[in-house]
């Protein structure tokens, strides 16, 4: 999923970059893409969390048998 969200920002960022001619233009896309790729890096890091919960919590967990 993580792989799917950065393609995607990657590939609309490149082809509105392509596309884009103007400044005006060209300023909202670099927007649009620094919020996605915002977005995407919070999705990320909540997954690493939860990973590292899971971890500790299993390590946590045979360490009580």
């Amino acid at each position: 999923m993580e792989k799917f969200i950065i393609g995607l920002a990657v590939g609309m960022a490149g082809g509105a970059l392509l596309v884009a001619n103007n400044c005006k233009l060209l300023n909202l896309v670099k927007k649009n893409q620094e919020d996605l790729m915002g977005k995407a890096e919070c999705y990320i890091d909540k997954k690493l969390e939860e990973l590292e919960n899971g971890a500790k919590k299993l390590t946590s967990d045979s360490q009580e048998d």
